[in-house]
């Protein structure tokens, strides 16, 4: 009896407590003679700096790691902890994505969101394309969340619109 009330306690906690978070991310379709899929870096900030690694799409499928090289051009990300990642990482590294949306889940539970601390945070998503322009998208917010919070920006060439939703 004692374990079932335990159980059903630790359940309910869990429940209460459980937040998600999901991000959005457009790729635009660009009217370029030469197109090439972005990379595409999306991480938390706080105001002290970079905090949490979400993903990172790049090309996982170049010969002798090569795609790695070119991680460098998604410039804030790779000064604020790209280059002191050793790739590909499990849950990180996933391949670059064609044009359309694209949707990311992460539950409080996931490293990132479990390491961080009540305060306010931005979302930052970093695109570069070869042969292309650079854009950085910020959204800002507050953790943890009591009620169900989105935000949404719009990049202007490389981006499109980018959108996070917090459920408590």
């Amino acid at each position: 009896m004692h374990k079932r009330l335990l159980l059903s306690l630790a359940t309910a906690i869990s429940t209460v407590s459980a937040a998600e978070i999901k991000v959005s991310v457009e790729v635009p379709r660009l009217p370029v003679a030469e197109y090439h899929r972005p990379y595409v870096a999306i991480w938390i900030e706080n105001a002290d700096g970079h905090v949490a690694d979400l993903s990172v799409w790049y090309d996982l499928k170049l010969r002798d790691r090569e795609g790695e090289k070119w991680l460098k051009d998604l410039r804030q990300w790779w000064r604020r902890s790209g280059r002191a990642l050793e790739l590909p990482i499990d849950g990180l590294s996933a391949a670059t994505r064609p044009v359309g949306q694209h949707s990311l889940r992460f539950a409080d539970d996931h490293p990132a969101l479990a390491a961080l601390v009540p305060g306010d945070y931005q979302l930052l998503v970093e695109a570069a394309r070869e042969v292309g322009g650079r854009e950085l998208v910020r959204l800002p917010f507050s953790w943890p969340v009591t009620e169900q919070v989105s935000h949404q920006a719009a990049g202007s060439s490389e981006l499109g619109k980018i959108q996070l939703n917090i459920q408590p």
